[in-house]
């Protein structure tokens, strides 16, 4: 069971900021920016490069999600901003195989990351 299976089970706690049938958004315990989201589905997909085209509705429905979050928050504009991360495999930055979304705000993102 990954980590984000205890959290949706209520087994770990989070600071839980949206819910619903299909996903929860949480803050990141460890954060890379003064706002750290992570938006995780709750059916276990372990990451996007394994997914199917029957999980394209709850593809979707994560990231709409996210822009749902950011308008909340009050960072989905242009002057303020945010950046969705998806990592896949090892060499991708992924730390847990359960798929999920970072959104990170409150601070200029450099480009490239690195």
């Amino acid at each position: 069971m990954t980590i984000f299976q205890r959290i949706i089970a209520r087994e770990i706690p989070a600071d839980i900021l949206h819910e619903d049938d299909r996903c929860l958004v949480f803050r990141d315990i460890n954060p890379q920016a003064p706002v750290h989201l992570l938006i995780v589905p709750k059916p276990l997909i372990p990451r996007v490069g394994e997914a199917n085209p029957e999980d394209e509705a709850l593809l979707g429905h994560l990231l709409l999600t996210a822009g749902k979050v950011a308008t909340e928050l009050g960072i989905n504009s242009t002057t303020e901003g945010f950046r969705l991360v998806i990592n896949n495999g090892r060499s991708g930055g992924e730390a847990v195989p359960h798929l999920h979304i970072h959104l990170l705000a409150g601070r200029p993102l450099a480009w490239p990351p690195g």
